[in-house]
C-alpha cells in the first residue's frame, strides 16, 4: 500500500488539518490535489469502545479508511501506512492514556524550536501523544536574570509556539522542572545562596525558597495549554545536611520531603495546576541500604499519611530486565504508597555518543509488558543528556518506536517494526542500530548494563594510557573499521540517515586510536624508533586529521540542533584531545631525533582497574590527575 496518497481537506476533519499540513511539508507522501494513480484517504473520528485509543486502516474500493480514536492515532496510522504494505484492513488498540516523552534540555544541550516541532512530526507518526522538556535552569523566570544565564534558556514565546505546533498533532505538552534537587546550575550564582541548603538542593522551610519556587512554577507553566507539571525532586539524597541542618538542627528527612512536597503542591494548587514528582526519594529513605528498588522498602503509614493526595508519583526504572520486578514494584506503589504510578523506562541515550539500543530494547520490553498486565495508564519514556549531551539525541528515535510499539501491539516483530520506522522517520532502522555497536564489547554479558567504551576510547589520554590494560585485552581496530564501512553505507540525503556520519566518524577514529598507544609503546620499549616513526606516519597523524574530522561533524550537529550554548564544554574535550594528539606527534619526532632522551609516560607500568567495564564520565575518563 506505499505510494502517494491523495487527501481531500474539504472532508478532513478540522482537527488533524494543521498537522496533516505540516506533514505534508516535511516531504511524506501525501497530496491535496488528485493527480495520477494515487490512492485517496478518508479520515473519520470513531469510538473504540473501552480502549483508550487506536485506529483502522481499511482497504476499500473508493480508497483507504482511516478510523482513529484520538488525533494522535490519525498520524500513527499515517506512520503505519507510510512505511507497511496493507493488503485489506490492519488495526491497533492500546489501554494508554498518556504515551509520552521526556526530552532533556538541561544537560547544556537546548534543543531549537526547528528541531522540536521536526521531532513533534516524527513522535506524531509514531503515535506519541505527550511531549516534556526537561528543563532545571533553561526556562525563563521573570525578575530572575541569572536563572539559565548563559545557558541557552526558552523563552515565554519559544514555549507557547511549540506548544501550539504539538497541538496541531493532539500532543500534550507541558513543563518538567526540578523544586529541590538537581539545581546546581542555578545555585552556583551568590544571589542563590541565601536558599540552597547544599551545592545543588535548594533549602527548604525558607520562605524566601517559596518565593522564588512560585515565580519558578509559575514562568514554567505559563506558555502550556496543559494544567500538568512535572516537579522533579529526585535524587535529593543530602537534603537537611548542608544550611539546613545548620539553620533547624538534624531532622528526619521523611518528615523534610513530605514538608517541601506540601509546601510545593500548595503553590501549585493555587496555579491550578496538578503536579507529579519521580518518586525515588521515598523510596531510598524507605530502604536499608538506600536502594531506591528495594522490594523490602519500609514506609511508615505516617509517612503515608502526609504525602498530598493530589500529586502523581512517577516510577523511572531504567535497569531491570524481567518483567516480574515491574509488575512487583508497580504492587508496592499501590499497596504501599496508595499511588497509581506512572512508569518511566529510558532510552539509553545518556553518557554516550549513540542510544545504546539493544539495552533500551531489553529493558523496555518488560517494562512495558508489565504495565499492559497491570493496567497501568500513563507512561513516558525519557531521554537524558548527562555528561555534557554528547549524543546525538536523533539516536533515540527506534527506541521510541520500540516503545510505540509495545503500547499499540504488545510485542515485537522485527519486520514491522523496520517498516514502521521507515515509515515514520524515512530511514532504516537497522543502522540506527548497528551504530550501538560503537560502545559493544565481546564480553558485556547479556542484561549487564553496557558500558560507554566509545567514549572512553575516545577521550583516553594517549600519553597516560589509563585504560590501556583493559584495551590489550581486545581486538578492537578491525572491529571499528568494519563498522565505520556499513554505517557508511547508510549515510543518504534524507536528513535522518545524514545523522549516521557521526557515528561513522567515531567509528573512523576509533578504529585508529583503540591500539595506537599499545603499538606506541612497544615500539618505544623495544627502541625501535624506525617503527617509531612509521607509526608516526600512518598513524599518528591520520588520528589527529581523522579526530579533527570528528570535532568539525560533531560541532555542525550541535548547531544544528541545539542552542550554541553548551557547545563550550564539548570543544573544550575536543580541544584538549587534540592538543594531546599534537603534542604526541611533537615529543615522538624528538624522542626519534635524539632532542630528548625518553617519554617517561610509556615507561610506567599501568595497573588493571578493577570495575573496568562501567560507565565512566569524562572527568574519571580524561586523567586520573584533578581537573579544578
Amino acid at each position: 500500500m506505499k505510494g502517494r496518497y491523495f487527501i481531500d481537506f474539504k472532508k478532513v476533519p478540522a482537527e488533524i488539518k494543521d498537522g496533516l499540513l505540516e506533514i505534508k511539508k516535511d516531504g511524506y507522501p501525501v497530496v491535496f490535489s488528485r493527480s495520477g494513480a494515487v490512492k485517496e484517504l478518508y479520515f473519520s473520528p470513531v469510538s473504540n469502545g473501552d480502549v483508550e485509543g487506536g485506529f483502522d486502516i481499511i482497504k476499500g474500493e473508493k480508497g483507504i479508511d482511516i478510523n482513529y480514536n484520538r488525533i494522535t492515532e490519525a498520524f500513527r496510522a499515517l506512520g503505519v501506512l507510510f512505511g507497511m504494505n496493507i493488503k485489506d484492513e490492519y488495526r491497533e488498540r492500546t489501554n494508554f492514556k498518556m504515551l509520552g516523552v521526556m526530552l532533556d534540555a538541561s544537560r547544556n544541550g537546548v534543543l531549537t524550536v526547528d528541531n522540536i516541532k521536526l521531532l513533534l512530526r516524527r513522535f506524531a507518526l509514531m503515535g506519541i501523544n505527550t511531549l516534556m522538556l526537561y528543563t532545571e535552569d533553561t526556562y525563563e523566570v521573570e525578575g530572575e536574570p541569572f536563572f539559565g544565564y548563559l545557558r541557552g534558556r526558552y523563552t515565554k514565546e519559544e514555549l507557547k509556539e511549540v506548544d501550539a505546533y504539538a497541538e496541531k498533532f493532539g500532543i500534550e505538552m507541558f513543563p518538567c522542572i526540578q523544586t529541590l534537587g538537581h539545581l546546581q546550575q542555578m545555585l552556583q550564582w551568590s544571589v542563590y545562596k541565601n536558599i540552597s541548603d547544599t551545592n545543588d538542593i535548594l533549602l527548604v522551610g525558607k520562605e524566601e525558597t517559596y518565593k522564588l519556587l512560585e515565580k519558578m512554577i509559575t514562568s514554567a507553566s505559563y506558555p502550556y495549554r496543559s494544567k500538568r507539571i512535572h516537579i522533579g525532586m529526585d535524587e535529593a539524597d543530602m537534603v537537611g545536611t548542608g544550611q539546613y541542618k545548620k539553620l533547624y538542627g538534624e531532622r528526619d528527612k521523611f518528615e523534610i520531603m513530605n514538608e517541601h512536597l506540601e509546601r510545593v503542591v500548595d503553590i501549585c494548587r493555587g496555579l491550578g495546576l496538578r503536579p507529579m514528582i519521580w518518586d525515588d526519594m521515598y523510596f531510598r529513605l524507605g530502604s536499608k541500604t538506600h536502594h531506591y528498588y528495594d522490594l523490602d522498602v519500609k514506609i511508615s503509614e505516617e509517612v503515608v499519611k502526609n504525602i498530598p493526595e493530589d500529586v502523581d508519583f512517577v516510577y523511572w526504572d531504567y535497569f531491570h530486565t524481567d518483567c516480574d520486578f515491574y509488575s512487583k514494584f508497580i504492587d508496592i506503589h499501590r499497596d504501599v504508597l496508595g499511588k497509581e504510578p506512572i512508569v518511566a523506562p529510558g532510552a539509553w541515550n545518556w553518557n554516550r555518543f549513540w542510544a545504546n539500543m539493544p539495552f533500551a530494547y531489553m529493558t523496555v520490553e518488560p517494562c512495558m509488558k508489565a504495565c499492559r498486565d497491570k493496567g497501568i495508564k500513563e507512561v513516558f519514556i525519557t531521554a537524558w543528556g548527562d555528561n555534557g549531551m554528547e549524543n546525538d539525541i536523533y539516536s533515540v528515535l527506534p527506541v521510541v518506536q520500540f516503545f510505540t510499539e509495545m503500547a499499540y501491539v504488545g510485542g515485537i516483530d522485527r519486520k514491522a517494526l523496520k517498516e514502521k520506522f521507515m515509515g515514520s522517520c524515512r530511514t532504516d532502522i537497522e543502522y540506527y542500530e548497528r551504530a550501538s555497536s560503537i560502545d559493544t564489547i565481546p564480553i558485556t554479558k547479556k542484561g549487564e548494563i553496557p558500558p560507554n567504551c566509545s567514549k572512553w576510547l575516545l577521550w583516553n589520554d594517549t600519553f597516560i594510557g589509563l585504560f590501556e590494560p583493559w584495551i590489550e585485552k581486545q581486538i578492537l581496530g578491525r572491529k571499528y573499521e568494519k563498522l565505520a564501512g556499513f554505517l557508511k553505507k547508510g549515510i543518504g540525503k534524507e536528513a535522518l540517515s545524514k545523522r549516521l556520519i557521526f557515528p561513522y566518524q567515531i567509528s573512523r577514529v576509533l578504529a585508529i586510536k583503540c591500539e595506537i598507544r599499545r603499538k606506541l609503546v612497544m615500539a618505544y620499549r623495544n627502541k625501535d624508533k624506525k617503527k617509531l616513526n612509521k607509526l608516526l606516519d600512518e598513524e599518528v597523524k591520520s588520528l589527529i586529521k581523522e579526530t579533527r574530522k570528528l570535532w568539525i561533524i560533531h560541532r555542525d550537529m550541535w548547531l544544528d540542533t541545539y542552542k550554541p550554548f553548551g557547545l563550550e564544554v564539548i570543544e573544550k574535550r575536543y580541544g584538549g584531545l587534540i592538543a594531546r594528539l599534537e603534542s604526541l606527534e611533537d615529543r615522538i619526532e624528538k624522542y626519534i631525533k635524539g632532542e630528548i632522551g625518553s617519554i617517561p609516560e610509556f615507561e610506567t607500568e599501568l595497573l588493571q582497574l578493577e570495575d573496568d567495564y562501567r560507565v565512566w564520565f569524562y572527568r574519571t575518563i580524561a586523567t586520573p590527575s584533578a581537573i579544578f
